[in-house]
């Protein structure tokens, strides 16, 4: 949503910031709900499992983004949404990634203490720097702590879920109270079906990471792009008029 308008060009920036706002909270709707049907067999069978332990690793591993993201999503956005600010930031995250996968993977999803979740919790709190990914923060920080990629995956994946889907709530929330234009009622229903749709195109991409050998090829896709964004941008005048 940073990039890909600074990229191509778009006057996207300078719309108004309300309108702009709305538009971002359809997309993030119609990954939620892309979500919650394309991964529903494997969220009913984590809702199936929940017992007080693991109820304690799911608050501790989202609570401080929760948290975090109420209290500073305005100078989050303020200061650390401009596309080159998202660009150095998937540079960053992708060397990060790139450099913990290197860590043995010698303990499995059964051998995950408090410590994991919090650990999940810190990543997902970094994950609110636009560019950063909540997904790969996650992975991240499970790798630094040596679990084996299946379990980073999985875990990571059930950690996440819970924000996106309470951010689209919370934003959706607003977006009835501040309803847009109906004149934008086309643009804004095919962003939500376009979001819904290739997040379940997308959903094998989760299986194929449970199944990853190595991060690299992923951490080397985020540091290139940013890199390839990263000069682009500081090439290329704003736009006039």
């Amino acid at each position: 949503m940073v990039l890909a308008p600074a990229l191509l060009g778009w006057p996207y920036d300078r719309l108004d910031a309300p309108l702009r706002k709305a538009f971002e909270v359809a997309l993030h709707a119609g990954t939620a709900a892309g979500l919650t049907v394309a991964l529903r067999h494997e969220v009913a069978e984590v809702a199936r499992s929940l017992d007080a332990p693991r109820l304690i690793r799911l608050f501790l591993a989202t609570a401080p983004a929760t948290v975090a993201g109420l209290l500073l999503h305005r100078p989050i956005v303020g200061r650390l949404s401009s596309p080159r600010n998202v660009a150095i930031a998937q540079i960053a995250a992708g060397a990060t990634m790139g450099l913990a996968d290197r860590r043995p993977a010698d303990r499995s999803r059964d051998d995950t203490p408090l410590l994991d979740a919090v650990a999940v919790g810190v990543a997902q709190t970094a994950a609110l720097a636009p560019g950063v990914s909540r997904g790969g923060a996650a992975l991240t920080a499970l790798r630094l702590r040596r679990l084996e990629r299946r379990s980073a995956s999985e875990i990571s994946r059930h950690a996440a879920a819970p924000i996106v889907l309470g951010a689209a709530a919370l934003e959706a929330a607003r977006l009835v109270r501040r309803p847009p234009p109906a004149a934008l009622a086309r643009p804004f229903a095919a962003g939500v079906a376009a979001s819904f749709a290739s997040t379940i195109a997308a959903a094998g991409l989760a299986r194929a990471m449970d199944d990853a050998r190595s991060y690299a090829p992923l951490a080397a896709y985020r540091m290139a792009l940013g890199t390839i964004a990263f000069a682009r941008l500081g090439r290329r005048r704003p736009p006039s008029g």
